[in-house]
């Protein structure tokens, strides 16, 4: 097996030793490619990967076994269509050595006639879901991770560029995303989101890019990530086209102290909600503390959200390696939208920076 995967379980049974748990049960996920470096294909038909103290193994289609052979060593309990997983499954589970009335962990984010057919085998089972197991080990990146998501975020940095370079008088919000499209592809990578925002668009903190054109005093707000070496990219900077709007500048200036004390307040040992209410402050004590509508930030690995969360209500710690957004945002309706995103790291005691490209803002036109 993949040394760093042999790593992954390991850290895994130390886990599940601390918490108490006798299984964990994975669907086909992003909690499934850490694990096992394995997607495999997803539909109706069970596929479960299951690791106790002892062993580790896969239920698994038969018709897909050949192909999944390819990436992982870890052994499979096939089964048919003509037969269905029921006697696969128990033959998995009494491979496991999970006890009568185990304490199991279950994949969040698979099927629910999956984990219900778990749930079923297991009568006695006290079940609860990833967060202080699997959940736990990927918020804390690796070396390796860490040069894979600094590598996707120095090309999202050129792709943000790009985008504003694009910008001219009539241009749709469409035409600017599919420069920043075209980009990652021309560069290896693939788009994983992109929100392209004119004048009052911005306002909605979730826009779908439209059919908008660019006209003078529009601020322009840019959300998008591209994924390349398996691990995506997440930033938000913010300019605007010929002449600034009105009250373009103070808002602006407001977002990027919010930033600066969000990413002063990040270290091991904070509250993730400590480093919320820091950039909340500031927004609120500017007058706008209405108008930031969401959380600080989410975290960023293989998935774009992932954990840790940086709300006001959360009880994580940061630690060392966890990876997150802050990303405070004033938003005004009928006028314009300012959001400002960096991703961090907590690193040598402090958050670092993964972006190299300035928060300042781009005037175009």
């Amino acid at each position: 097996m993949n040394p760093t995967l042999t790593t992954r379980l390991a850290n895994l049974r130390a886990r599940m030793a601390e918490t108490g748990t006798d299984l964990v049960v994975i669907g086909p996920s992003s909690h499934m490619l850490y694990l096992a470096d394995l997607s495999p294909h997803g539909d109706e038909r069970p596929v479960l990967l299951m690791v106790s103290p002892t062993f580790a193994g896969f239920l698994m289609p038969a018709l897909n076994v050949d192909s999944a052979r390819q990436h992982t060593d870890l052994p499979f309990f096939p089964w048919a269509d003509a037969d269905g997983p029921d006697v696969a499954l128990k033959d998995l589970l009494a491979a496991t050595g999970v006890p009568a009335s185990p304490s199991i962990v279950l994949d969040e984010t698979m099927r629910t006639d999956f984990a219900l057919l778990v749930l079923d085998a297991l009568p006695g089972a006290r079940r609860r879901f990833t967060q202080d197991t699997v959940g736990y080990l990927r918020s804390r990146k690796d070396d390796a991770e860490y040069d894979a998501l600094k590598k996707s975020a120095v090309l999202n940095d050129a792709a943000m560029a790009a985008g504003f370079a694009a910008l001219r008088p009539g241009i749709t919000e469409y035409e600017v995303a599919t420069v920043i499209r075209d980009f990652y592809k021309a560069h290896g990578a693939t788009t994983e989101f992109c929100s392209v925002c004119f004048g009052p668009n911005g306002a909605f903190p979730h826009h779908h890019t439209g059919d908008t054109r660019l006209k003078d005093r529009d601020a322009v707000l840019i959300d998008t990530g591209g994924r390349i070496h398996g691990y995506p990219s997440d930033m938000t900077r913010v300019g605007y086209f010929g002449s600034k709007p009105q009250g373009f500048e103070e808002i602006h200036a407001i977002l990027d102290r919010a930033v600066t004390a969000a990413i002063a307040a990040a270290r091991p040992g904070v509250a993730a909600s400590a480093v919320d209410k820091a950039a909340r402050d500031v927004i609120t004590e500017a007058g706008y503390g209405p108008n930031f509508l969401h959380r600080t930030g989410h975290g960023l690995g293989i998935d774009v959200h992932e954990t840790p969360y940086i709300t006001a209500t959360s009880p994580t710690v940061l630690e060392e390696g966890m990876v997150f957004s802050i990303e405070p945002g004033i938003y005004l309706q009928g006028r314009f939208g300012l959001r400002l995103e960096e991703i961090v790291i907590i690193r040598n005691g402090k958050a670092e920076i993964l972006s190299e490209m300035p928060r300042t803002a781009i005037a175009g036109g």
